[in-house]
């Protein structure tokens, strides 16, 4: 599921907050659009994939998962690659500090923003729904201890949990949802989505649910215009999880995603001891 959310994540990054004039011409999953502020990024994922890339990483580690440790795990991912994507003054914030203590120590986590919840769907191979959401919310209280937040960082791991536990059919989701969570989510999105949790959980489900294949997912996430970034990494890694879901995805969004240290042939690896972790 990893290189599907980095595809969706490098895909949407050239379309993030665009003109709908530019999504309407060239949203066609022909090639990696450039990032409209960071040309060099073309074909790149962001945070989003960086900060997933952290909590599967911890999850196969044998570290034990605390506040500490999760922190840490961002800010080495971070310190190691450092990469456009994430919000500017974060970014200089990453790039200040040393490690997670200090990480801890100096951030202000009240944001209501959708960081956790882009970062939560590795933790869905874990069995038990209770763990998913103490770990789930644990990591989304480093950045964002607000409930929203953390309300849409549970649906997205515990989204992902459903398909890669085979715990219903797709229809079955929202009513899983709200059974776990106590928590109605919306789906029919329409519009531009914002950086709020919310908005952005909700659209990915809108995709989740309507699309049938995951070329349109790509393309329906990128079409809602504003974070599509987010909403693109998201519905691809979990779509990919969905037995009903064709990937039709053409090869070139796997040939063309970048390579190096950390890119394509890296996140296949953490995709493997993922899946043999499940458990």
């Amino acid at each position: 599921m990893l290189i599907h959310g980095a595809i969706g994540d490098a895909y949407g990054a050239g379309f993030e907050f665009a003109p709908m004039e530019k999504i309407k011409r060239y949203n066609t999953v022909s090639c990696y659009e450039q990032h409209p502020i960071f040309p060099e990024i073309q074909g790149k994922y962001t945070d989003d994939t960086q900060m997933s890339i952290a909590i599967a990483e911890l999850l196969v580690s044998d570290a034990e998962w605390t506040p500490e440790n999760i922190a840490d795990k961002f800010v080495e991912c971070f310190k190691r690659d450092p990469r456009r994507g994430y919000a500017k003054r974060f970014y200089q914030f990453l790039t200040e500090i040393k490690d997670g203590a200090e990480l801890l120590q100096k951030i202000y986590p009240k944001s209501e923003r959708n960081g956790a919840a882009m970062r939560a769907y590795p933790l869905g191979i874990l069995q038990d729904e209770l763990e998913i959401k103490t770990k789930c919310r644990m990591q989304a209280g480093i950045t964002h201890q607000t409930e929203k937040a953390m309300r849409a960082a549970e649906a997205m791991a515990l989204t992902s949990h459903f398909f890669i536990h085979k715990k219903g059919q797709k229809d079955d989701l929202l009513a899983y949802l709200s059974d776990i969570q106590q928590y109605k989510w919306n789906v029919g999105w329409d519009g531009e989505v914002g950086v709020d949790a919310i908005q952005t959980v909700e659209a990915v489900l809108t995709v989740l649910e309507q699309e049938t294949t995951l070329t349109n997912m790509l393309k329906r996430s990128v079409n809602f215009g504003g974070d599509v970034d987010t909403v693109a990494s998201l519905a691809l890694a979990i779509g990919s999880l969905m037995p009903s879901v064709e990937n039709n995805l053409p090869e070139w969004l796997y040939d063309d995603l970048e390579t190096g240290g950390y890119g394509r042939d890296y996140i296949r690896s953490l995709d493997e001891r993922l899946n043999a972790s499940i458990r």
